[in-house]
Protein backbone atom coordinates (compact mmCIF):
# COMPACT_ATOMS: atom_id res chain seq x y z
CA UNK A 1 0.00 0.00 0.00
CA UNK A 2 1.70 3.20 -1.30
CA UNK A 3 1.70 6.33 0.36
CA UNK A 4 -1.02 8.37 -2.04
CA UNK A 5 -3.45 5.13 -2.20
CA UNK A 6 -2.93 5.97 2.28
CA UNK A 7 -3.55 9.73 2.03
CA UNK A 8 -6.64 9.31 -0.59
CA UNK A 9 -8.08 7.35 1.62
CA UNK A 10 -8.05 9.40 4.76
CA UNK A 11 -10.17 11.86 2.36
CA UNK A 12 -13.26 9.61 2.67
CA UNK A 13 -15.93 9.50 5.00
CA UNK A 14 -17.24 6.69 7.64
CA UNK A 15 -21.07 5.66 6.01
CA UNK A 16 -22.78 5.91 9.00
CA UNK A 17 -25.51 3.30 7.98
CA UNK A 18 -22.61 0.58 7.33
CA UNK A 19 -23.72 -2.27 9.39
CA UNK A 20 -21.41 -4.93 8.29
CA UNK A 21 -18.82 -5.54 10.29
CA UNK A 22 -14.96 -6.36 9.61
CA UNK A 23 -12.88 -7.87 12.25
CA UNK A 24 -9.10 -7.43 11.61
CA UNK A 25 -6.22 -9.50 13.85
CA UNK A 26 -2.59 -8.42 12.78
CA UNK A 27 -0.27 -7.60 15.18
CA UNK A 28 1.42 -5.26 13.10
CA UNK A 29 0.25 -1.77 13.64
CA UNK A 30 0.78 -0.25 10.62
CA UNK A 31 -1.14 -2.83 8.56
CA UNK A 32 -4.23 -2.79 11.24
CA UNK A 33 -4.02 1.03 10.56
CA UNK A 34 -4.25 1.04 6.34
CA UNK A 35 -6.81 -1.78 6.93
CA UNK A 36 -9.06 -0.12 9.12
CA UNK A 37 -9.10 3.12 6.93
CA UNK A 38 -9.48 0.65 3.91
CA UNK A 39 -12.69 -1.32 5.46
CA UNK A 40 -13.84 2.13 6.88
CA UNK A 41 -13.90 4.08 3.31
CA UNK A 42 -15.38 1.31 1.61
CA UNK A 43 -18.74 1.50 3.83
CA UNK A 44 -18.35 -0.96 6.31
CA UNK A 45 -17.52 -0.94 10.08
CA UNK A 46 -13.79 -1.89 11.18
CA UNK A 47 -12.68 -3.32 14.15
CA UNK A 48 -9.19 -4.32 14.96
CA UNK A 49 -7.39 -6.27 17.15
CA UNK A 50 -3.40 -6.89 18.10
CA UNK A 51 -3.89 -10.54 18.88
CA UNK A 52 -5.18 -13.43 19.08
CA UNK A 53 -6.70 -13.43 22.46
CA UNK A 54 -7.63 -9.35 22.32
CA UNK A 55 -10.01 -11.11 19.72
CA UNK A 56 -11.64 -13.86 21.48
CA UNK A 57 -12.35 -11.14 24.20
CA UNK A 58 -14.99 -9.44 22.41
CA UNK A 59 -18.35 -10.72 22.43
CA UNK A 60 -19.77 -13.14 19.77
CA UNK A 61 -21.89 -10.51 17.28
CA UNK A 62 -25.09 -11.97 15.29
CA UNK A 63 -25.04 -9.16 12.27
CA UNK A 64 -22.98 -9.82 8.81
CA UNK A 65 -19.33 -9.61 9.71
CA UNK A 66 -15.81 -11.56 8.55
CA UNK A 67 -12.41 -12.02 9.81
CA UNK A 68 -9.17 -10.63 8.10
CA UNK A 69 -6.71 -12.58 9.95
CA UNK A 70 -3.23 -12.32 10.34
CA UNK A 71 -1.31 -16.09 10.51
CA UNK A 72 1.64 -15.42 12.40
CA UNK A 73 0.32 -13.87 15.85
CA UNK A 74 2.30 -13.40 18.86
CA UNK A 75 -0.03 -15.87 21.31
CA UNK A 76 -2.45 -17.59 19.46
CA UNK A 77 -1.55 -18.04 15.55
CA UNK A 78 -4.17 -17.24 12.89
CA UNK A 79 -4.35 -21.52 11.75
CA UNK A 80 -5.71 -21.76 15.87
CA UNK A 81 -7.81 -19.06 16.46
CA UNK A 82 -9.95 -20.49 13.10
CA UNK A 83 -10.33 -23.76 14.78
CA UNK A 84 -11.12 -22.29 17.97
CA UNK A 85 -13.96 -19.62 16.52
CA UNK A 86 -14.92 -22.61 13.62
CA UNK A 87 -18.62 -23.39 15.14
CA UNK A 88 -19.36 -18.97 14.23
CA UNK A 89 -20.64 -19.79 10.92
CA UNK A 90 -21.44 -16.81 9.82
CA UNK A 91 -18.37 -15.43 10.26
CA UNK A 92 -15.68 -16.31 6.89
CA UNK A 93 -12.17 -15.99 7.37
CA UNK A 94 -9.86 -14.02 5.25
CA UNK A 95 -5.98 -15.19 5.70
CA UNK A 96 -3.40 -12.54 5.02
CA UNK A 97 -0.11 -13.40 5.73
CA UNK A 98 3.81 -12.42 4.70
CA UNK A 99 4.44 -15.65 3.88
CA UNK A 100 2.89 -18.94 3.12
CA UNK A 101 3.07 -22.06 1.67
CA UNK A 102 1.22 -24.72 0.11
CA UNK A 103 0.16 -27.15 3.44
CA UNK A 104 -0.20 -23.94 5.32
CA UNK A 105 -3.05 -22.58 2.06
CA UNK A 106 -4.60 -26.24 1.99
CA UNK A 107 -5.17 -26.67 5.97
CA UNK A 108 -6.35 -23.30 6.08
CA UNK A 109 -8.77 -23.35 3.13
CA UNK A 110 -10.05 -27.15 4.06
CA UNK A 111 -11.25 -25.30 7.61
CA UNK A 112 -13.44 -22.96 5.73
CA UNK A 113 -11.19 -20.04 4.73
CA UNK A 114 -12.86 -18.32 1.70
CA UNK A 115 -9.17 -16.36 0.68
CA UNK A 116 -5.78 -16.60 1.54
CA UNK A 117 -4.02 -14.11 1.03
CA UNK A 118 0.26 -13.17 0.51
CA UNK A 119 1.18 -9.24 1.24
CA UNK A 120 1.42 -7.07 -0.56
CA UNK A 121 -1.64 -7.72 -2.11
CA UNK A 122 -4.02 -4.97 -4.27
CA UNK A 123 -6.70 -3.58 -2.16
CA UNK A 124 -9.32 -4.67 -4.75
CA UNK A 125 -8.12 -8.25 -3.98
CA UNK A 126 -9.18 -7.72 -0.48
CA UNK A 127 -12.34 -6.43 -1.17
CA UNK A 128 -13.23 -8.48 -3.08
CA UNK A 129 -12.53 -11.18 -0.70
CA UNK A 130 -14.62 -9.12 2.01
CA UNK A 131 -17.77 -8.58 -0.16
CA UNK A 132 -17.92 -12.24 -0.36
CA UNK A 133 -17.45 -12.73 3.11
CA UNK A 134 -20.27 -10.56 4.22
CA UNK A 135 -22.41 -11.95 1.36
CA UNK A 136 -22.22 -15.23 2.84
CA UNK A 137 -22.50 -14.09 6.39
CA UNK A 138 -25.47 -12.46 5.02
CA UNK A 139 -26.89 -15.66 3.85
CA UNK A 140 -25.67 -17.81 6.72
CA UNK A 141 -27.35 -15.23 9.39
CA UNK A 142 -30.70 -15.47 7.31
CA UNK A 143 -30.79 -19.09 7.08
CA UNK A 144 -30.50 -19.02 10.96
CA UNK A 145 -33.04 -17.13 11.47
CA UNK A 146 -35.25 -19.05 9.15
CA UNK A 147 -34.42 -22.16 11.51
CA UNK A 148 -35.32 -20.52 14.90
CA UNK A 149 -38.79 -19.20 13.14
CA UNK A 150 -38.87 -22.94 12.64
CA UNK A 151 -38.07 -24.21 15.21
CA UNK A 152 -40.36 -22.00 18.07
CA UNK A 153 -42.88 -23.61 16.05
CA UNK A 154 -41.98 -27.30 16.51
CA UNK A 155 -41.71 -26.22 19.81
CA UNK A 156 -45.50 -25.18 20.11
CA UNK A 157 -46.65 -28.88 19.01
CA UNK A 158 -47.72 -31.16 21.71
CA UNK A 159 -45.96 -34.35 22.02
CA UNK A 160 -48.58 -36.26 19.93
CA UNK A 161 -48.71 -33.51 17.21
CA UNK A 162 -45.09 -33.87 16.99
CA UNK A 163 -45.29 -37.84 16.47
CA UNK A 164 -47.95 -37.60 13.95
CA UNK A 165 -45.48 -35.20 12.15
CA UNK A 166 -43.27 -37.71 12.23
CA UNK A 167 -44.69 -39.93 10.37
CA UNK A 168 -46.43 -38.00 8.60
CA UNK A 169 -43.48 -36.47 6.40
CA UNK A 170 -41.91 -39.72 6.09
CA UNK A 171 -45.07 -41.19 3.91
CA UNK A 172 -47.00 -42.83 6.25
CA UNK A 173 -50.65 -41.99 5.44
CA UNK A 174 -53.21 -41.62 8.02
CA UNK A 175 -54.64 -44.59 9.03
CA UNK A 176 -50.47 -46.13 9.23
CA UNK A 177 -49.59 -43.87 11.45
CA UNK A 178 -52.84 -44.44 13.84
CA UNK A 179 -51.88 -48.02 13.79
CA UNK A 180 -48.64 -47.56 14.43
CA UNK A 181 -49.68 -44.76 17.32
CA UNK A 182 -52.37 -46.59 18.86
CA UNK A 183 -55.39 -44.08 17.70
CA UNK A 184 -57.86 -43.91 15.13
CA UNK A 185 -57.40 -42.14 11.80
CA UNK A 186 -59.70 -39.84 12.35
CA UNK A 187 -57.93 -38.50 15.50
CA UNK A 188 -54.46 -38.46 13.23
CA UNK A 189 -55.86 -36.42 10.85
CA UNK A 190 -56.79 -33.94 13.37
CA UNK A 191 -53.50 -33.81 14.64
CA UNK A 192 -52.19 -33.35 11.46
CA UNK A 193 -54.36 -30.49 10.76
CA UNK A 194 -53.04 -28.64 13.99
CA UNK A 195 -49.70 -29.84 12.78
CA UNK A 196 -49.93 -27.99 9.47
CA UNK A 197 -51.85 -24.89 10.66
CA UNK A 198 -48.61 -24.42 13.62
CA UNK A 199 -45.96 -24.79 11.24
CA UNK A 200 -47.56 -22.75 8.89
CA UNK A 201 -47.11 -25.12 6.00
CA UNK A 202 -49.05 -24.88 3.44
CA UNK A 203 -49.07 -28.93 1.85
CA UNK A 204 -47.18 -32.04 2.99
CA UNK A 205 -44.37 -31.24 0.73
CA UNK A 206 -43.63 -28.07 2.58
CA UNK A 207 -43.83 -29.59 5.87
CA UNK A 208 -41.21 -32.29 4.55
CA UNK A 209 -39.01 -29.61 3.91
CA UNK A 210 -39.54 -28.30 7.18
CA UNK A 211 -38.49 -31.34 8.95
CA UNK A 212 -35.34 -31.47 6.25
CA UNK A 213 -34.01 -28.48 7.58
CA UNK A 214 -35.19 -29.21 11.26
CA UNK A 215 -32.92 -32.00 10.85
CA UNK A 216 -35.49 -34.48 12.43
CA UNK A 217 -34.95 -38.18 13.44
CA UNK A 218 -36.42 -40.26 10.56
CA UNK A 219 -38.87 -42.91 11.53
CA UNK A 220 -38.24 -46.38 10.11
CA UNK A 221 -40.87 -48.08 7.82
CA UNK A 222 -43.23 -50.24 9.66
CA UNK A 223 -43.29 -53.63 8.67
CA UNK A 224 -46.70 -54.01 8.32
CA UNK A 225 -46.82 -51.39 5.77
CA UNK A 226 -44.30 -51.89 3.32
Amino acid sequence: MNRTQRNSRQSCTLQQDATPIVFVVDDDVSVRESLELLIRCSGWQPEVFGSAREFLSRPRVLAPNCLVLDVTLPDLNGLDLQALVADRIEMPIIFITGYGDVPMTVRAMKAGAVEFLTKPFPDDLLLTGIRDAISRSHAQLAHEAQIRVLQERYVSLSRREREVMALVVVGRLNKQAGGELGISELTVKAHRGRVMRKMKANSLAELVNMATRLHLPSIPRCNRFP
